[in-house]
């Protein structure tokens, strides 16, 4: 029986079950902190608690899901591609719109950070929160932050804003899709984008823009503005 729960294809299974058992129980009742990614998570960690299983020996199976991640981030450019005209033609918006989406993720997060006594090393690792883990963690070891902590705030940043977002944009009046995908995958990168693309394929392609261009800005942008808000702070 052990031998069997440490086996990586015990891992692929039961992170396959607990989704699908996630999505059908978001799929009823339609609360957004019944979003499945999050609901996933805790199940899983429920699971590894009760069988006594620790993350190195799940993740061997883990590994294989993750290994799909890259092809469907690259599958994301067939929706884009569908709608490049709609995209092209508001390229000034979208422009601002990142630009402005990255100095917020930025100066909130390591700013807010700074202000309430964190380390520069924990601001420097929360700083990229926002943007796509491996871009993330390349940006806080340029800026002197942890990695291993910049990787778990960018899966909590995904995750909340997958469940958070969609009610927190309605509730402000947000009704566009194109605003919606570029919202949802600017502040909560890849989790984000596959939320948005529940909701349509406009937003699903808008969201995998926003991937892509936030990352690139905040790549530019973080250095110069973390040397302003030590100076500050």
């Amino acid at each position: 029986m052990r031998q069997l729960i440490t086996s990586p294809g015990f891992a692929v299974a039961i992170t396959v079950i607990i989704y699908f058992a996630a999505q059908k129980l978001y799929e009823r009742w339609r609360f957004f902190l019944l979003n499945p990614v999050l609901i996933s998570i805790a199940g899983l960690i429920a699971l590894l608690k009760l069988l006594g299983l620790d993350y190195r020996t799940y993740n061997e199976g883990g590994r294989i899901i993750s290994f799909f991640l890259g092809p469907a981030v690259v599958a994301l450019g067939v929706l884009l591609h569908e709608h490049w005209q709609t995209v092209r033609a508001q390229w000034r918006t979208l422009g601002i719109s990142i630009l402005a989406a990255s100095l917020v993720g930025i100066v909130s997060a390591a700013g807010a950070a700074l202000a309430l006594g964190a380390t520069p090393e924990a601001a420097a690792s929360i700083a990229p929160k926002s943007v796509t883990t491996p871009i993330a963690m390349g940006i806080a070891a340029k800026l002197g932050g942890v990695e291993p902590l910049t990787a778990a705030l960018v899966v909590s940043a995904g995750v909340l804003g997958a469940a958070l977002g969609p009610p927190f944009l309605r509730l402000i009046g947000v009704r566009d899709p194109l605003a919606f995908g570029l919202a949802m995958g600017a502040s909560a990168h890849g989790i984000g984008t596959a939320r948005a693309l529940q909701e349509g394929t406009l937003q699903g392609a808008a969201g995998s823009l926003a991937i892509c261009l936030n990352g690139l800005a905040t790549a530019i942008l973080a250095p110069p503005i973390m040397w302003l808000l030590r100076a500050v702070f």
